[in-house]
């Protein structure tokens, strides 16, 4: 036997998402926004460390490569 449905079902869940929404609206209003200045300066320093660790790694595998093939025929 299935669950009945109950008549005001949808009214209720239409309840349920206005308040989910409200309460995702209330925590985006805390949020700290950063400013254009901050973020172009965020996104500078996140371009810079992926170059950085991309050059290290560019670095240890041709290191890596080259010791190999000194060992192996």
């Amino acid at each position: 036997m299935g669950a009945a449905r109950k008549p005001g079902n949808a009214q209720g869940q239409m309840t349920k998402s206005t308040e989910y929404f409200r309460g995702v609206w209330a925590e985006l209003k805390k949020v700290h926004w950063p400013t254009r200045q901050q973020l172009l300066v965020y996104t500078g320093v996140v371009v810079l460390s992926v170059a950085i660790v991309a050059i290290l790694m560019w670095i240890v595998d041709s290191a890596l490569t080259l010791a190999l093939a000194r060992f192996l025929p």
